[in-house]
């Protein structure tokens, strides 16, 4: 697990690396999932060590809410003024997510069938 805790960290330093560099508007660890996601496109194939470690790393991804849980109550004060809103905006979000996505779906699947 070791390895793939490496190849996650370093993509994430070379996306906050870019990301500060270039003043981009956008959080370092996503430069890096996308600098990863091109890596994996160009070899056409993903490395032994992250496709037998991905499983196991994904069981323990539930640990990665407790520091959100903590977010949560240091800013309890600004949830309850601003809790009305900020539900408003996930729900709006969410929504725009699915239809973007039913949408990509549905014009790569029409793509296929030709």
């Amino acid at each position: 697990m070791l390895d793939l805790l490496l190849w996650l960290l370093a993509y994430q330093l070379a996306g906050e690396a870019l990301a500060r560099t270039l003043g981009w508007p956008l959080p370092g660890p996503v430069l890096g999932m996308l600098l990863l996601f091109a890596t994996l496109w160009l070899r056409r194939a993903v490395p032994a060590t992250l496709k037998s470690e991905t499983p196991r790393f994904l069981g323990h991804m539930s640990l990665l809410f407790i520091p959100a849980g903590g977010a949560l109550l240091a800013y309890a004060p600004l949830l309850r003024s601003r809790g009305g809103q900020l539900l408003l905006i996930l729900l709006a979000s969410t929504l725009l997510t699915l239809l973007v996505t039913a949408g990509m779906l549905k014009l790569l699947l029409r793509g296929r069938h030709r």
